[in-house]
């Protein structure tokens, strides 16, 4: 890592925070193509009609549509990591969908994104986060944030969760 933050631990090979850039890196099968995020620690593609058993990492797209997104507003019970004596803090998961993999990749916003900043079909971008271990380590994940960008995206198409409240 170019700031000595360490990847959160169970994390580590799933993203490269280089000097010019922080992605997300999938593996992808060399015999048809096919992606995987996390990227598979096991061998075979996770298509079940190939029988390729190599993969090779593949870096994502860095920016995607805001598919849907919740606030968590409790406190996870243990093992959630948490310094001792720190007051839990509201959060936000987004589930962005990248068009050129065509896949959904989930992960936290920014925790200065306030969530009424957030609509389904919004341009967002990949930026790296930080979490603080129960040890108060920092650790380096990902988020998605609001793109300063582009234009927000057309809306699209509402997930079944979303129309029944589940979801925004």
């Amino acid at each position: 890592m170019t700031d000595g933050i360490p990847a959160a631990p169970g994390t580590e090979g799933w993203f490269h925070d280089g000097p010019e850039s922080f992605t997300l890196l999938a593996s992808r099968c060399t015999s048809c193509g096919s992606l995987s995020f996390p990227p598979r620690r096991i061998s075979g593609c996770p298509d079940p009609d190939c029988e390729g058993l190599d993969s090779e990492p593949a870096p994502l797209s860095t920016s995607g549509t805001l598919w849907s997104y919740t606030d968590a507003r409790y406190a996870p019970p243990l093992p959630y990591p948490r310094p001792p004596g720190a007051e839990f803090v509201p959060y936000t998961l987004a589930a962005v969908e990248l068009a050129a993999e065509q896949m959904v990749i989930l992960g936290q916003v920014a925790p200065d994104v306030p969530t009424d900043a957030l609509r389904v079909g919004a341009a967002m971008e990949l930026v790296p986060g930080t979490l603080t271990s129960s040890e108060g380590v920092a650790e380096r994940v990902w988020n998605w944030r609001p793109s300063s960008t582009s234009t927000p995206a057309a809306p699209a198409a509402t997930p079944p969760a979303a129309s029944e409240g589940a979801t925004r």
